[in-house]
């Protein structure tokens, strides 16, 4: 009698089985890519992707913000189907968060990137340098260095706004970028940033976000949306959460537009260390914790005095430790 052949799962290992017409591993850890209406995509290893729920005992545990977002490095099971369950959310090294609405709860974006790339339009909708300041201390206080993006620069006035804010953020130290998709300015450079490990694309609806990422790598074919010509602000084409990898190598987190970019898990008393301009005066005030607001001989409002912090920096910075309480 002939030696009988091993089932297939004998063959494969006790740790793997087939799912969706790929091996699988039973369990693993891999990373969220897409969140859409409480289900996860992750990629394992290998580059396979499944479709996961959350274990029901996470669900219940007290975390502080989104208990899954992309970027979360996760310990998965992995059904004979091919599905998945969330069994745990490893440490994150960074978060992108943000405060949510009724200010009431933290609103976490996205996991473990690399940098904040803060996109604006320099007209339709028109740019503020408070939303600007907002916008990169929230990847300051997450841990991400941050990268500025004005984009529709070939609009009509868009160069006279555009031309001071480079400027001051780029006297602060930041990278400023200009953009058009329409002109094609500025398009290799931001590819220089997010060809580069993971990036996320913030700022609010109607800023081009979706066109630039279009521009860059034409085959994603991401909705884009015009800007209400009621509000003056843009409509949400982005309605889900998800890690887009460039043929270039990087990877971009893909978040929909923020209308209020409300900084949360900010003491006051630590705000002036995600402002670089103010944080190198900090120590040469009178007072240890100064605020920067009422004291005397505060080196801070004496460099606001003599021209050498933007007025408009500071104003922004009393309108966060305001908030923060």
């Amino acid at each position: 009698m002939s030696r009988a052949e091993p089932r297939p799962s004998d063959a494969q290992g006790p740790g793997h089985h087939e799912g969706r017409g790929s091996l699988l591993p039973l369990d693993g850890v891999g990373t969220v890519s897409r969140v859409r209406g409480g289900r996860y995509e992750v990629t394992l290893s290998g580059g396979v992707s499944i479709d996961a729920s959350i274990r029901g005992r996470l669900k219940r545990q007290k975390r502080t913000g989104d208990r899954v977002v992309i970027g979360d490095r996760v310990r998965v099971a992995v059904s004979p189907d091919g599905s998945g369950t969330i069994e745990e959310v490893l440490p994150r090294s960074t978060e992108l968060v943000r405060r949510g609405p009724g200010g009431r709860r933290p609103k976490i974006l996205a996991a473990n990137l690399d940098r904040l790339v803060g996109v604006v339009a320099a007209r339709s909708p028109d740019v503020t340098p408070e939303l600007v300041d907002r916008l990169l201390v929230v990847g300051e206080s997450g841990g991400l260095p941050c990268t500025l993006v004005i984009n529709k620069v070939d609009l009509p006035g868009a160069p006279e706004v555009a031309a001071p804010l480079v400027r001051l953020y780029g006297r602060i130290g930041y990278r400023v970028i200009c953009t058009s998709v329409e002109a094609g300015i500025g398009l290799d450079e931001l590819a220089e940033v997010l060809c580069s490990g993971s990036s996320a694309l913030v700022g609010p609806s109607g800023v081009g976000k979706s066109s630039l990422l279009n521009a860059l790598e034409p085959g994603l074919e991401l909705r884009v949306g015009d800007v209400s010509w009621k509000t003056r602000r843009g409509r949400h084409t982005t309605v889900s959460s998800r890690l887009i990898d460039l043929e270039c190598g990087g990877r971009v987190a893909d978040t929909p537009g923020i209308g209020d970019v409300g900084v949360w898990g900010v003491e006051p008393t630590e705000l002036d260390q995600f402002f670089p301009d103010l944080r190198s005066l900090a120590e040469r005030c009178r007072f240890r914790g100064c605020s920067h607001v009422r004291e005397p001989e505060c080196a801070v409002r004496g460099a606001v005095a003599r021209g050498e912090i933007d007025e408009g920096r500071y104003r922004s910075y009393c309108a966060l430790r305001e908030e923060a309480g």
